[in-house]
């Protein structure tokens, strides 16, 4: 005799939701710490910004100065991002694809600017290769400026932006493994052939998020900056770093104002960093998901 079953299947989902009042709960706390510490200091930016009138705001940013510093930082991030590009493909490659001694403790370097504040690694800089550093007397001897000159600024703004790539796509190389590239080798694809055509589409959604947010730290940086700048007016000053001696200086209008850049700059990062998610999702998605 067939057995009957008799009342209504229980879903295995409900039995792992929360209640209505501790969802509702949960929800409310979320959002309302994001307006609370995000929205309304962001509105209040903006706000600051344009109080005293369209014109005002047009003189703050395009004052010589401003100009400077946001030329600075583009070209910083600019030299940032590339280089900290390919050392996290290197780096991710070699951890991703293969063992070897001292694996452990490359990971672990690869970390060290999230551990370490960005205003020691500022003062290890400045130990290194300012005027009184251990390379200083040979830099100054061969008329090399580091500290408190641009390539100082590079180097910092390197320094604690360098994690991102690798850490975003260290785990992609981990989970796609090495068959492919040692199937691509044997039917005689090269290197560079093996890379663009096997790796990289692999890896392409984690490394361009990677870059979004090397981008995002590099042009946000300052403490690593402000200790290695020299804060010198029109030559060594970031817009992090002007934004700083405007508030000093009681200009408020126009520190707000250059503070709008960069926020302005966070939320076009905000944005390609949520399309490239769904792009990730949606690429790992089973094919048969994705029409539902």
């Amino acid at each position: 005799m067939a057995h009957v079953q008799t009342g209504r299947t229980r879903d295995p989902k409900k039995g792992l939701s929360e209640p209505a009042p501790v969802r509702w709960l949960l929800t409310a706390t979320a959002l309302g710490f994001l307006f609370f510490f995000l929205a309304v200091p962001l509105a209040a930016v903006f706000t600051e910004a344009f109080r005293l009138g369209w014109n005002a705001y047009l003189t703050a940013i395009s004052e010589p100065d401003a100009m400077s510093a946001l030329t600075l930082t583009l070209t910083a991030a600019a030299i940032a991002v590339p280089a900290n590009l390919l050392f996290g493909v290197a780096a991710a490659w070699a951890i991703g694809k293969f063992q070897f001694r001292g694996k452990q403790l490359l990971i672990t370097l690869i970390d060290l600017p999230f551990a370490v504040s960005p205003v020691i690694s500022g003062m290890v800089f400045v130990l290194l290769f300012g005027r009184q550093g251990y390379l200083g007397s040979w830099l100054m001897a061969h008329d090399i400026r580091i500290v408190f000159a641009i390539p100082g600024i590079v180097l910092a703004t390197i320094f604690v932006s360098f994690p991102f790539v690798a850490r975003e796509i260290i785990p992609v190389m981990e989970a796609t493994g090495s068959q492919e590239e040692e199937a691509a080798r044997v039917l005689g694809a090269g290197g560079f052939q093996t890379f663009f055509r096997v790796t990289l589409p692999n890896i392409k959604w984690g490394l361009l998020y990677g870059v979004i947010l090397c981008n995002a730290r590099a042009m946000g940086e300052f403490g690593a900056v402000s200790v290695v700048s020299g804060h010198i007016r029109g030559l060594t000053n970031t817009l992090p770093l002007h934004v700083e001696i405007l508030y000093n200086e009681y200009q408020f209008q126009a520190a707000f104002a250059v503070a709008s850049i960069l926020a302005f700059l966070a939320l076009i990062t905000l944005v390609l960093k949520t399309i490239v998610e769904y792009r990730t999702r949606r690429s790992m998605e089973p094919v048969g998901e994705t029409g539902n």
